[in-house]
């Protein structure tokens, strides 16, 4: 057996004589269903308010969860538009600069360096060559001694060519190093101070190794100025002692002619 409970609106329609002129609908849309257990005690059933309450407090978390949403998309879009600003796009522009002219000046310095150490070899390898061509002056024959010469005045192209290389070189090296000092200073005055810095210390370096090669360089000049000097007084010996034998030989047959 099932029993209804009618709402306080439906109960004072009852009262007034109008139940039974109203629709099953208009009464539907009031009531709460009873069921009642088969001892005889009346439950309510919750199942309808549960899920009417259900539906409630998914309808709240959806919209704080879409307004959560919303905040972090308009904190994110507002960072953006002040990454866009023309002081920040300077500023990586500026770094972008610093970039450029910091990898410009390291495949100079690198060609400039290996252009030194390689002029170096070249001068001291001439010098080795004719400090054993001095050496063994009248003692080699004529095609022994004109294939030392050979060779000397192979090295001697060779070490020509290494400082053609090196002045090369080193006029896109002194570009490289103006271009970072421009590019460091325009860093800093945007206040891209990292990249100022790194720069500055990249060009730091690089005259360092510059001046390290130049050493070695410098000092092979020095033993092949030393050796000129050497070829020159050995030479003067030579011619004399030459002079004095074909002197000697030439009063020697004087003296058999008479």
């Amino acid at each position: 057996m099932q029993a209804v409970r009618q709402c306080s609106v439906c109960a004072s329609g009852a009262a007034g004589g109008l139940l039974r002129n109203q629709t099953d609908f208009s009464g539907a849309a009031c009531i709460r269903f009873i069921s009642i257990s088969e001892s005889g005690q009346i439950s309510s059933s919750k199942s309808g308010v549960q899920k009417l309450e259900d539906k409630t407090n998914a309808a709240h978390i959806s919209v704080t969860t879409t307004s959560g949403v919303s905040g972090l998309n308009t904190i994110s879009v507002t960072k953006q538009v002040e990454n866009l600003s023309h002081e920040s796009l300077i500023r990586r522009a500026a770094s972008v600069a610093t970039d450029g002219s910091s990898t410009f000046l390291l495949q100079t310095t690198i060609a400039l360096t290996d252009a030194l150490k390689d002029y170096s070899k070249a001068v001291h390898t001439r010098v080795a060559f004719q400090r054993r061509y001095l050496a063994t002056l009248r003692k080699l024959t004529s095609a022994e001694e004109d294939s030392l010469l050979e060779v000397i005045n192979m090295q001697r192209a060779e070490a020509t060519d290494r400082l053609d290389d090196c002045k090369r070189f080193e006029s896109a090296w002194i570009n490289a190093v103006n271009l970072c000092k421009v590019a460091a200073e325009a860093a800093h005055s945007s206040g891209a101070e990292l990249a100022s810095i790194t720069v500055r210390t990249n060009v730091q370096v690089a005259q360092s190794q510059v001046e390290e090669a130049r050493t070695l360089s410098a000092d092979a000049d020095k033993k092949l100025a030393e050796t000129k000097v050497e070829e020159i007084q050995r030479m003067a010996e030579y011619a004399a002692s030459r002079w004095d034998s074909e002197e000697h030989e030439v009063h020697e047959a004087y003296l058999r002619e008479d």
